[in-house]
């Protein structure tokens, strides 16, 4: 069998991603490839910086974009601030509260559960109940927007509570970043990461991480070795940072790099206020349509997400099915239910280049006419 090149067809991402891409970064992807030591590739690397340093609203040094999704970020934290016996406070939301707690025990840490209903954000005095509890924790692990279930923490509160107890804290963004206010300097978080393929509108594949300098210390202090060698970020540092001869640590994914540069730049000229505010515009607009066709979101509305809405699935509604039409019928990408909301829910994403007016007609009116 003779095999042709692959030409995918032309969907709307309104899932919880991938989110579609902004045309220019499509473009971005094409530019010629150079070595990944090339000097002007070095130059727009030290750009990437700065602008991540923007869209996390920090001016840590150590801020950079992994070579790999946002998964490999989120492991990229936990290898490196927690050490075989470190007890780790994990809060428990959702889907991705459990993959943080799944870390810890590969680490060889203790976690420790803080856990609140799906569908509800992370609460603060639950926090500070498990801390009292146990005074040797030393990390408090959270999903500030909780992909699973479109709910949204207050990471600032949380924040405070973990340096009242002497803790680091480790911050999934993966959603959160560039569509709701996320302020690491302001809120003072420790590791916070996040990925390219969410409100950033880029192509998947890359996690943006920064790290405080009270993180970086733990890194120095460490008595065992971080027990992956490539997500080992001490070894990383060589290679992105700005001083001095950059060290080989491995080949980066280079045209991805171009794209997520260029989607910062968007964000940049957009405005962080501007793209947050564009994000809650969007999900208004979408709640007031599915509210009338009498489809109940998961999230009260002032712990809920603008970029990932999670409704539930109408009674005697085929869930599979809907999605399948939406699909092959209007090219229409919505998301399943995950865990406890599988097959009891959707989730529908506005994030980054879907947050637009035409995306939210297009989902109202598909749905819709779906479901009649």
């Amino acid at each position: 069998m003779t095999i042709g090149s692959f030409y995918p067809p032309q969907r709307t991402l309104m899932g919880p991603g991938p989110s579609d891409i902004y045309p220019q970064v499509l473009q971005a992807l094409s530019r010629p490839t150079v070595g990944h030591l090339d000097p002007s590739f070095i130059g727009m690397m030290d750009e990437l910086k700065q602008l991540l340093q923007y869209a996390f609203q920090t001016k840590n040094s150590f801020t950079i974009a992994v070579s790999a999704p946002g998964s490999a970020g989120m492991e990229a934290c936990f290898v490196n601030l927690v050490e075989p016996g470190d007890k780790v406070i994990v809060c428990r939301n959702g889907v991705f509260g459990d993959r943080m707690r799944e870390n810890v025990i590969r680490c060889g840490g203790e976690a420790v559960i803080v856990d609140n209903a799906w569908g509800e954000p992370v609460d603060p005095a639950l926090v500070e109940q498990a801390l009292v509890q146990h005074p040797d924790a030393k990390v408090v692990a959270f999903v500030h927007a909780e992909t699973s279930t479109g709910a949204l923490s207050d990471a600032k509160a949380i924040a405070e509570i973990a340096r009242q107890h002497d803790c680091l804290t480790i911050v999934d963004a993966v959603t959160s970043l560039g569509g709701v206010p996320l302020l690491v300097d302001e809120w003072q978080l420790d590791a916070v990461y996040s990925g390219s393929q969410k409100c950033l509108s880029c192509v998947p594949g890359l996690s943006p991480l920064t790290f405080s300098q009270r993180a970086i210390d733990k890194i120095e202090a460490r008595t065992t070795p971080v027990q992956s060698w490539f997500l080992d970020q001490s070894l990383v540092l060589g290679y992105w940072s700005g001083e001095g001869k950059r060290s080989y640590h491995h080949t980066a994914p280079v045209n991805s790099l171009y794209a997520l540069h260029e989607a910062l730049v968007l964000l940049q000229q957009e405005g962080l206020e501007n793209a947050w505010q564009r994000h809650q515009d969007a999900h208004l607009a979408l709640r007031e349509g599915l509210e009338q066709l009498g489809i109940q979101f998961v999230v009260a509305e002032e712990h809920r997400l603008p970029q990932l809405n999670a409704i539930y699935i109408p009674d005697g509604v085929d869930d599979a099915e809907v999605r399948k039409t939406l699909l092959t019928r209007y090219n229409l990408e919505i998301g399943a239910g995950l865990g406890a909301l599988a097959g009891k829910a959707w989730r529908i994403g506005l994030m980054g280049y879907a947050a637009r007016n035409e995306n939210v007609a297009l989902c109202l009116k598909a749905l819709e006419s779906t479901l009649k």
